[in-house]
């Protein structure tokens, strides 16, 4: 199973002292950041790809339901408090779970098994939607309106992520994409591109060489950094090409 990469939002800093302990305990999770600034984390989860995240329900500026709201489904949540009254409003927002502080180790792991479950289902379910498609290429608007360019999969060198953009750099050139990294991947086989940065999806077929933490591609100059929340995930699926 792959890494999940998880956010913990709490202005109590013993609060969030208290979770990374539980987390620490779950070799699934990986911690992008911990923060005590909601807002802070709503540009993490505006600029990054978060699966989960641990949401304080009570915070300076913006509360955990409207920041819940805010993200528009964009990552899952689980919610953490000490007062139990606000779990229905919770649950109306579809959270994974509700934790009450200070949370309990094993009261953790229950909730990491929801976690796990949604994730596995996933994890059968979107393979299998992604590979049965038999088109091998897909149209990306142009600037001039009405015009879209075919993109071959055999073609692309690597996808880039430019904040608001995703660059193609297909055949040596490059096109410029109004669309998340995250709806791009949706698009392509998992069986030959993947995510190995937040900010690079490569064709796996084009790897030519890996030196620690770089890959280097064929007919591409530089080299691709691999994020480390993706690393575990792309050194196991290595591991069967490995001689």
């Amino acid at each position: 199973m792959a890494m999940i990469s998880c956010l913990i939002v709490d202005d109590e800093s013993h609060a969030i002292k208290n979770l990374l302990y539980c987390v620490e305990k779950t070799p699934l999770l990986h911690v992008v950041k911990a923060t005590t600034n909601p807002l802070e984390a709503l540009e993490i989860v505006r600029t990054q790809d978060i699966d989960l995240i641990f949401l304080d329900i009570q915070m300076p500026d913006i509360t955990g339901l409207d920041f819940i709201k805010a993200i528009k489904h964009k990552s899952r949540v689980i919610l953490t408090t000490a007062y139990s009254e606000f779990a229905l409003d919770g649950f109306d927002l579809d959270v994974i779970d509700y934790l009450l502080k200070p949370i309990a180790l094993p009261r953790f792991l229950q909730a990491m098994e929801k976690v796990k479950d949604i994730v596995s289902k996933k994890a059968e379910i979107l393979p299998a939607a992604r590979d049965s498609i038999v088109d091998d290429f897909f149209f990306v608007k142009t600037e001039v309106k009405g015009k879209m360019l075919k993109i071959d999969f055999a073609a692309i060198d690597f996808i880039e992520n430019l904040k608001n953009y995703v660059a193609i750099h297909y055949s040596g050139k490059k096109i410029l994409a109004l669309q998340s990294m995250k709806e791009i991947d949706s698009r392509l086989p998992q069986t030959r591109f993947m995510r190995v940065h937040r900010s690079f999806i490569i064709p796996l077929e084009n790897i030519t060489g890996i030196e620690g933490n770089m890959i280097r591609l064929k007919n591409v100059a530089k080299e691709i950094l691999i994020g480390e929340t993706y690393k575990t995930a792309f050194l196991e699926r290595m591991k069967g090409t490995i001689i």
